[in-house]
C-alpha cells in the first residue's frame, strides 16, 4: 500500500535504513525525519534517507499517516507525549523497539486519547554499527518482524502495519507483547548480554599484552554485537529484566553443567556438547538461509 506521509522519529541505523527502503520502493509520497542535532540533518541529506530532516518534532509528524519511532525505548514515551498535539486523528504510530510489553502498555493508552492508533513492532534486523551513515536499503530484506497487537488494537491498523513491514521486505509474524519479550530475551537479549560480558572480561585492563593479539576471528565474531549502542542495550536490559533474568539463570546452569563436564574430564560428554550444538545451529541455518544480524 502507498502512504501520503511517513515520519521517522530518529534517523540512525534503523531509521535511516527504513527511510532508504521506503524511498527505494516508493511507498510514500513524502518521508520526513526527526533528528536531535542540526548536524544530523546534513548527514540524512548526504545518505538520502529522507526527503527532509528537521529538529522540530511537531513539524516532522504533522499530517503524517504513519509515524515510526526509531529511538531507544527509553526515549519513546517522552517523544510520544511531545508529538501528540501535531498528530492527526486516525494516524498510525509504530516502533522498532526490542521490548514490547512496557512500550505497548504505555503508548497504546497514550495515543488512544488523541484518536491515534499504536501498534507495536519489532523488526529483527540491525548491526553493531550506529548512525545514519551505516544505513542499508536492504537491511530488512527477509528479516523477521513481530507485530504485537492487544485486544484494543483495531484490525485495520494492525493490517496496515503488517503490510508496511512486508513492503520493506520483512517476514511478519504476530505475537502478544508478553510472549514476544519472553522469546527475544533468549534469542536476542541474552546473546548481547553474553557478548558484552565476554568482551569486557577478556579485554579488561591488566591482562598480558599478548592476549589481545591472540583474540582472532572466533573472538571477534562472538563479541561483534558488543559494539552496539550502550544506551539502547541499557534500556532493553532494564525494560526486559524480568525475562532476561530467567534466561540468564538458565544459561548459568548450562555453563555449570559444562564446567562439571570439564571437571570430570568426560571426553564423551564433551564431544556430545559440541556435536549437539553444531547439529542444532546447522539445522537453524538451513531453515533461514540468510538470517538478518541483530
Amino acid at each position: 500500500m502507498h502512504w501520503n506521509k511517513i515520519t521517522l522519529v530518529g534517523v540512525g541505523l534503523l531509521g535511516g535504513s527504513l527511510g532508504l527502503a521506503i524511498k527505494r520502493r516508493r511507498l510514500a509520497r513524502e518521508v520526513a525525519g526527526y533528528v536531535r542535532r542540526p548536524a544530523s540533518m546534513k548527514e540524512c541529506a548526504d545518505v538520502g534517507a529522507v526527503d527532509y530532516a528537521t529538529t522540530d518534532l511537531l513539524a516532522a509528524v504533522w499530517n503524517a499517516d504513519l509515524v515510526v519511532l526509531c529511538t531507544p525505548i527509553g526515549q519513546m514515551r517522552v517523544l510520544s507525549m511531545q508529538m501528540l498535539p501535531a498528530l492527526k486523528r486516525g494516524a498510525i504510530v509504530t516502533d522498532v523497539g526490542s521490548v514490547k510489553a512496557s512500550v505497548v502498555r504505555e503508548l497504546q493508552a497514550l495515543f488512544a486519547k488523541a484518536g491515534v492508533h499504536f501498534v507495536g513492532s519489532h523488526p529483527m534486523a540491525g548491526a553493531e554499527k550506529t548512525g545514519v551513515a551505516a544505513a542499508q536499503a536492504d537491511l530488512f530484506a527477509n528479516a523477521a518482524c513481530v507485530v504485537t497487537p492487544t485486544r484494543r488494537t483495531p484490525k485495520s491498523a494492525l493490517w496496515k502495519v503488517g503490510q508496511f513491514w512486508k513492503s520493506v521486505g520483512c517476514r511478519v509474524m504476530t505475537l502478544s507483547p508478553e510472549v514476544h519479550d519472553q522469546l527475544v530475551s533468549r534469542s536476542s537479549h541474552l546473546p548481547h548480554l553474553v557478548a558484552a560480558t565476554l568482551a569486557g572480561h577478556v579485554l579488561r585492563p591488566g591482562q598480558r599484552e599478548e592476549l589481545a593479539a591472540l583474540c582472532a576471528n572466533g573472538f571477534r565474531d562472538t563479541t561483534r554485537i558488543a559494539s552496539g549502542s550502550p544506551e539502547m542495550w541499557r534500556d532493553i536490559a532494564r525494560a526486559n529484566r524480568k525475562h532476561l533474568r530467567v534466561a540468564l539463570d538458565e544459561f548459568v546452569r548450562e555453563l555449570q553443567r559444562v564446567q562439571a563436564i570439564l571437571r570430570r574430564k568426560d571426553v564423551e560428554d564433551l564431544a556430545q556438547l559440541f556435536e549437539t550444538a553444531k547439529a542444532r545451529r546447522d539445522a537453524w541455518c538451513s531453515r533461514c538461509a540468510s538470517p538478518s544480524p541483530e
